[in-house]
């Protein structure tokens, strides 16, 4: 950050007469939902320590002109488009970072649009009972004396980090600059919950697949999906984070915060590497139950040829015998029509020829049938 100079050189909106009534920018406005609370708190800041906490835009920006020294730290929780313009009026924010914040759904990144740096982070939080990440994003307004934060999403909680700089006022001492490293690094602790519990679900799917369920193909693509994200909100923090080191001797940053902002790309660089090796390890199980998948499915139609192969041996087997005792039958129905011209009908050697004709017709079909393994 640059030095620090006088508000009314580059605030855009002019101090109000003294007998003026501050009026809450959005407090009419028709698009907030009823019984929804977009500034979820303003706090002034003088010397590290808490002067006030006003309920409305208005009030904060009226306390921050009382006190051209103190710094204004202001949380929202999806604000309305009305509040957002009244705080570029009131901060001089740059049009297109106001966009970005109203429409959300933006990749991490930092911009820097003369004194006011515009920061956007993606937070994560495991949800065991669902056993899936729950993305959320913020945006991060931080100027000479002024901290803005909109919150699209459950993540992050910022109230811990308002009561942990509180706790200690000579690093919230350190201005706007102090406030954004402490966010940085409440976002990214927060991914370590998120590595434990994917690691958790990898382990899980590891068991799942050379347990052969079924199911798991469909919670390995799952859990792909949400380490795209989740690889998406890491990896650009890593270049954001080296980009405000390179900048540390431009603008003066105070050597403890410079200690702290290494220490949160380190653990950023850790959780970025971590994310890549679980997308690789998901696609290489996701090979492994494919192939699994497979071999089953190729010992099931193995299975079903072998049963098939048997089926026709039994039905070959049923076939001869039946085509052996059939011929006894045929032989015997014919000479059984009892017709008076029948030749052999009055033959001395008639019955001992048709039996040993049925003999014969019997062995012979049973010597065929087994030649070609039929029997």
């Amino acid at each position: 950050m640059s030095e620090r100079r006088p508000r009314a050189a580059w605030r855009r909106q002019p101090d109000p007469p003294a007998d003026a009534t501050p009026v809450e920018p959005a407090a009419n406005d028709a698009t907030r939902p009823a019984g929804r609370r977009s500034v979820v708190q303003g706090t002034l800041y003088r010397d590290g320590h808490r002067v006030s906490s006003p309920d409305s835009l208005a009030e904060t920006f009226r306390q921050l002109r009382k006190y051209p020294d103190g710094m204004a730290w202001i949380g929202l929780h999806r604000p309305t488009e009305a509040e957002l313009h009244s705080l570029a009026a009131e901060f001089d924010l740059h049009e297109l970072a106001i966009e970005d914040a109203l429409e959300a759904h933006q990749r991490p990144k930092l911009e820097r649009y003369g004194d006011t740096l515009f920061v956007v982070l993606r937070a994560a939080r495991y949800l065991d009972a669902q056993e899936e990440v729950d993305f959320g994003e913020l945006h991060v307004f931080v100027g000479q004396d002024f901290v803005i934060t909109v919150r699209h999403g459950a993540a992050p909680d910022l109230s811990a980090v308002r009561h942990r700089m509180e706790e200690n006022p000579e690093l919230l001492a350190l201005g706007p600059e102090a406030v954004l490293y402490a966010i940085l690094d409440a976002v990214v602790d927060g991914y370590a919950p998120v590595v434990a519990g994917v690691q958790n679900d990898i382990d899980e799917i590891e068991t799942e697949v050379f347990g052969g369920d079924p199911a798991v193909s469909r919670r390995i693509y799952e859990l792909s999906r949400e380490m795209v994200e989740f690889q998406r909100a890491t990896r650009p923090l890593v270049g954001m984070l080296h980009g405000l080191m390179a900048g540390f001797a431009k603008y003066g940053t105070d050597e403890e915060l410079q200690r702290y902002l290494r220490d949160v790309a380190d653990h950023v660089t850790h959780t970025s590497e971590r994310v890549d090796g679980f997308r690789q390890a998901l696609t290489e199980i996701l090979t492994v139950n494919a192939t699994l998948v497979t071999q089953q499915q190729n010992a099931e139609m193995r299975a079903l040829a072998e049963a098939g192969f048997a089926q026709n041996e039994e039905i070959k087997k049923i076939s001869s015998w039946a085509a052996i005792l059939f011929a006894p039958t045929l032989v015997g129905t014919i000479y059984g029509m009892n017709f008076d011209t029948m030749p052999e009908l009055n033959w001395t050697f008639g019955y001992p020829f048709a039996i040993l004709l049925m003999a014969a017709v019997c062995t012979s079909l049973y010597f065929i049938f087994k030649r070609r393994d039929w029997l």
